[in-house]
């Protein structure tokens, strides 16, 4: 008798998730709903399975745990602008609890909208030029162009897969370049 084997449930993480649970970015990459969701946020009055700032290093999440990790809005609000330190000890740690292959998902306002500038609680702005700086193979300019070196401090290593800016907003996913353990 053959048993019939069930695939595993792909693993999410939706960040900053506030008071929605709606899977805002799908494509070919994923199915169009939650298969096994984790939320976290820093307000426990959102209800999240996990409170934490994402401003606090380490996340509360073991390697390799997520084949995808959603922040729709909110990435725009840790760090600040400038503090490439944390910019890239915070990318590392979404690379680390990311799935070989997995992938990590955002939204935020583009650096032209007035909502980038605009809002407050909004500590820093990327643009698609930022997440170059996440994409190891983009290294080979170092000495060819004004690409700093900032490998040294980046652990990750990301595909990027697709960017989008409209002057509102930008959206990006980018893939977790990582070997497969044995």
């Amino acid at each position: 008798m053959n048993a019939v084997v069930q695939p595993m449930p792909r693993r999410e993480l939706l960040l900053g998730c506030g008071n929605s649970r709606k899977k805002a970015v799908v494509g070919s990459w994923t199915t169009p709903e939650w298969d096994c969701l984790t939320t976290l946020d820093f307000d426990p009055a959102c209800n999240p399975d996990i409170v934490h700032d994402l401003n606090v290093l380490p996340y509360p999440f073991a390697d390799n745990e997520f084949d995808e990790v959603h922040a729709y809005e909110v990435l725009e609000h840790c760090g600040r602008q400038g503090d490439w330190r944390f910019f890239f000890e915070q990318f590392n740690e979404l690379w680390r609890i990311l799935k070989p292959g997995g992938f990590l998902v955002a939204t935020m306002p583009s650096w032209r909208s007035p909502w980038a500038w605009g809002d407050p609680g909004h500590t820093r702005v990327f643009t698609p030029g930022t997440l170059v700086f996440l994409d190891r193979s983009e290294y080979e300019q170092i000495g060819r162009t004004a690409m700093t070196d900032y490998r040294p401090w980046l652990k990750a290593d990301f595909e990027i897969c697709n960017v989008r800016e409209d002057g509102e907003h930008l959206g990006f996913l980018l893939k977790a370049r990582k070997a497969l353990k044995a």
